[in-house]
């Protein structure tokens, strides 16, 4: 009698784009043929197929704004502002008018014809070698595929919804293929493709579901029912695991529980250093309803409350008084406890149909943020009367993104003042003495940080932009993604520039950007002279518990230990053997 056959472990390698461990079955998702049916129309029909159409885009339009206004109700705006560009598509005029045009001139049915044009509009997209234009390119096929099964009546096929939890294997998902997914059903995925920045990625970081990406033809090498191990932090996706890896994650995921419920205890304990250096932490928030998360976390106050989603989820511009309710609502809850409005931060990849953004061959480097605000004097206004008005019930400060040198904070200064006035004449209190500060996000701001030190009361360094125009990488560009280095000599020099120029003038500086939360890096911003990390609130207590941890006096040497080196990936490899010495079980 033969031997049962002994299953192999096999093991692929992908990018890790959503932390966590997972252990399961597979299930293959793959997308069914949905190319549509093709057929003549007589003359006399080609107006009932374009009555379809526009049904079935206004259906697709319902549909995308219900699942949007379901992801800003479950995980935040910043996530569901994601399917704005889809309902771009089911509005692009251009797009439509050809699927109208080509009806009339071949006589063909309207889901073969939209299928068609916009499958080449996607092509095109897909291969210009912009990352922002290959998302749109997603985009389009994501809503094709949505309008096409509207005009047949077709559901396409179904992600697992109940029933056994699944480890879902693709090619790709797109975004709304995600956003849909139940973190109760699907214990984690894995695909052909993608990239760290991707949507898909993004929204599989706010569900909290394990991922892995660009693990290249894996849905053809494993099969629905099979066993699998996805490790969302190393980007490890193991088939037919064995005993002994079984056994080895197990106690990493024991480790890991251990280690939570340790810094779950650090919540009421200040944030400062073994030789006395108090480190102020704060959170980061999109929404109102986010700040539950920032008490639980231990958070001192917010570090930056991004205002976009007061923007991107209304088709009209918001009042005066829905802005001061939103922010009258975080700062009474948190008082007294500080609370950092940034003004209005829209433009590159955040767009608001109302307010009629011109499109731009580059709006990361366009009409954005300070700039737009100093141009729209009327929405700025409005935004900083609400502000104002709000810090009467608590401890605000306000601050500018993307500023790029000292005439425009005077600029916006002229503003505030008209504000304050008219509300002083209007008998409307507000802080006096309320804190205004730039963010610095752009080397020409870095560099004259004493410049603008000497107009503002504070200083915060928004590293993630910082990075991205101090190297000149887009990290959304799957090709250069790598040469994203937080550690990069310049960046460093720029920040420490920066904390000294705005300690030469008496002011503290603050760091909001994703810097602040990756612990390996943490001895190094402590070193540089950093007063304030603000971070995502779930990172807050690991922050804590490394800052407790450390001596800003060796934080100091091992700033000037690395001085030396003269490149990124050697001050990482120093920085994180630092690290490892203190807190091994944080990293």
């Amino acid at each position: 009698m033969s031997e049962p056959k002994k299953t192999v472990e096999r093991r692929f390698h992908g990018v890790p784009v959503s932390p966590g461990i997972a252990m399961g079955t597979v299930w293959v998702h793959r997308h069914e043929d949905e190319a549509p049916p093709r057929y003549a129309v007589k003359e006399s029909e080609c107006d009932q197929e374009i009555a379809r159409l526009e049904a079935a885009l206004g259906r697709t339009r319902e549909q995308i704004e219900e699942l949007q206004q379901r992801i800003a109700g479950s995980i935040g705006s910043e996530d569901a502002s994601i399917f704005d560009a889809h309902l771009l598509v089911v509005e692009d005029r251009t797009l439509i008018d050809e699927v109208v045009r080509t009806i009339k001139t071949e006589r063909l049915n309207a889901e073969s014809v939209f299928a068609s044009v916009a499958g080449r509009y996607a092509k095109t997209l897909g291969e210009i070698d912009d990352p922002y234009l290959k998302e749109r390119a997603v985009d389009i096929y994501d809503v094709s595929r949505r309008v096409v099964r509207n005009l047949t009546g077709c559901s396409g096929r179904e992600l697992p919804v109940s029933g056994t939890p699944w480890i879902l294997v693709a090619h790709n998902l797109a975004p709304s293929d995600t956003a849909q997914l139940d973190p109760a059903t699907v214990l984690g995925f894995v695909t052909d493709t993608g990239s760290k920045t991707s949507h898909t990625a993004i929204m599989a970081r706010s569900l909290n579901i394990p991922a892995v990406v660009a693990v290249h033809d894996v849905s053809q090498q494993v099969s629905s029912g099979d066993s699998v191990l996805l490790d969302g932090y190393s980007g490890w996706f193991i088939v037919n695991p064995s005993e002994a890896t079984l056994s080895e994650y197990a106690k990493i995921q024991q480790q890991k529980g251990l280690v939570e419920r340790e810094l779950g205890s650090l919540r009421e304990t200040e944030c400062r250093t073994l030789d006395g250096k108090h480190m102020v932490l704060s959170a980061n928030i999109e929404m109102p309803r986010d700040v539950s998360a920032v008490k639980q976390s231990g958070a001192e106050g917010v570090g930056l409350f991004r205002t976009e989603f007061l923007y991107l989820n209304s088709a009209k511009l918001p009042c005066e008084e829905t802005q001061y309710e939103a922010y009258r609502s975080v700062v009474s809850q948190l008082a007294p406890d500080p609370v950092i409005i940034r003004t209005l931060d829209l433009g590159g990849d955040k767009i608001m149909s109302a307010l009629n953004l011109p499109e731009e061959l580059n709006p990361f480097l366009g009409w954005r943020a300070i700039r737009f605000c100093l141009e729209r004097v009327d929405v700025f206004k409005t935004q900083i009367r609400a502000i104002l008005r709000a810090s009467a019930h608590g401890c605000v400060r306000m601050m500018y993104p993307m500023i790029s040198g000292v005439e425009e904070v005077r600029r916006a200064r002229v503003i505030l003042d008209e504000c304050r006035e008219e509300l002083r004449r209007e008998g409307v209190a507000f802080d006096e003495a309320m804190e205004v500060g730039a963010m610095i996000e752009i080397p020409s701001a870095a560099v004259s940080a004493d410049l603008i030190a000497r107009e503002v009361d504070f200083l915060s360094i928004g590293t993630n932009d910082l990075i991205q125009y101090t190297i000149a990488v887009d990290r959304l560009n799957e090709r250069i993604a790598h040469l994203y280095e937080p550690t990069h000599p310049a960046v460093l020099r720029l920040i420490r520039m920066v904390v000294e120029a705005g300690h030469a003038n008496g002011i503290w500086v603050g760091v909001c950007g994703e810097m602040a939360g990756e612990v390996v890096l943490t001895p190094l911003l402590l070193g540089l002279g950093v007063d304030e990390l603000s971070t995502g609130a779930a990172l807050v207590p690991r922050v804590k518990g490394a800052v407790q941890r450390l001596s800003l006096a060796d934080c100091e040497k091992l700033v000037e230990e690395i001085r030396g080196l003269d490149s990124a990936a050697a001050i990482h490899s120093v920085a994180e053997a630092f690290a490892a010495r203190y807190y091994s079980d944080l990293l």
